[in-house]
């Protein structure tokens, strides 16, 4: 294939992601400048955040162009290299958008270019090891602090991050519970994820459910959803406790305002703290975190779910399905397998 393919942002959503947001294209392949590499994309990450990325407002990437390819995480294979650090064949992360190929450096994009460790698969380069698992390991540890023996509240506890949100929770010795959309989530929670209890919003009053399985009420409340989730959560947390700002998914695809919980004075009389973050502060000290995973995952002390989608002509499908509530865990799509590069004498 001597072509580039290309799914550009075509419009900017108003309410719901749509697949006629986006416009295929096609263009040649990119040439290559000095210290930089071509990258193939195989496996796109799909995440909240792109929706955000296609609003024109500020924040903290600034928002894709219209006209330019949708912007993602992804792992290749280097197909040409001007880089003394990579070679070709290298699997790669980086932040490839919605393409087939892309010219990529170390340092350029919010992702870098980094070589795959040696056993580190493409699935979990983009989920455990990727985005997803960091934002759930330093959102807990560093700003939820949870403490043995405390209550910790998950929403979205089925999603990419919430799942591992919950395990690690599991880990410190806490007793975890979940918000999660559905039956069949609901009992991967329970039987996989090791979560203590469950909450199904889908089919119950989100907070007559909290006070019936938080009885001593809620110490780390991690949030992904917001809206009205946050605010029944804010109606039980306990003194001192900590509310981890990760995402407000229930109000990303919204045509309007979203208005705020009307409880917030629950958060001065209980002394509690609200923060939110951002993963790209944690960068610098992703390594340690992989490490910890991985162990983790090696002693068999944690799962992750990835839910993959396959095709080019689907990614605009598959970023709609983090809005639907069809994917379980990480949610990535498959190009292409790398290709066999002949090794050197």
């Amino acid at each position: 294939m001597n072509i580039n393919r290309q799914w550009l942002l075509a419009s900017r959503p108003e309410g719901m992601v749509s697949e006629s947001n986006f416009e295929y294209a096609e263009t040649p392949i990119p040439e290559i400048g000095d210290g930089e590499v071509l990258v193939r994309n195989l496996y796109l990450s799909f995440d909240p955040t792109q929706r955000g990325w296609m609003t024109d407002r500020e924040s903290y990437l600034p928002p894709v162009e219209i006209g330019a390819p949708m912007r993602a995480g992804s792992v290749g294979q280097v197909m040409a290299s001007h880089h003394d650090d990579y070679n070709v064949g290298d699997l790669v992360q980086t932040t490839g958008c919605w393409q087939d190929y892309v010219v990529a450096a170390p340092g350029q994009g919010p992702l870098g270019l980094t070589v795959l460790p040696a056993g580190v698969t493409p699935e979990m380069m983009l989920s455990i090891f990727g985005i997803t698992g960091l934002t759930a390991y330093f959102g807990l540890l560093d700003i939820g602090d949870p403490k043995e023996g405390e209550t910790v509240l998950v929403s979205g506890a089925a999603g990419a991050t919430g799942s591992v949100v919950g395990q690690i929770a599991k880990l410190k010795g806490c007793r975890v519970v979940g918000i999660a959309g559905g039956e069949k989530k609901c009992a991967w929670l329970l039987e996989d994820g090791g979560f203590d209890a469950v909450i199904d919003y889908k089919s119950e009053d989100v907070g007559e459910a909290i006070q019936r399985t938080c009885p001593n009420r809620v110490d780390v409340f991690f949030d992904n959803v917001g809206g009205d989730i946050l605010e029944a959560a804010l109606d039980h947390i306990g003194l001192h406790s900590r509310i981890v700002m990760c995402g407000a998914i229930s109000g990303y695809n919204s045509d309007s305002a979203v208005p705020g919980p009307k409880n917030l004075m629950n958060i001065i009389s209980r002394r509690a703290k609200m923060q939110g973050f951002i993963i790209l502060d944690y960068i610098d000290q992703a390594p340690a975190a992989i490490a910890q995973l991985g162990e983790w995952i090696a002693t068999g002390k944690m799962r992750f779910e990835v839910d993959v989608q396959n095709g080019f002509e689907n990614i605009p499908a598959t970023l709609k399905r983090l809005f639907t509530g069809e994917n379980m865990g990480k949610q990535l799509l498959k190009i292409a397998d790398p290709q066999v590069v002949p090794q050197k004498d």
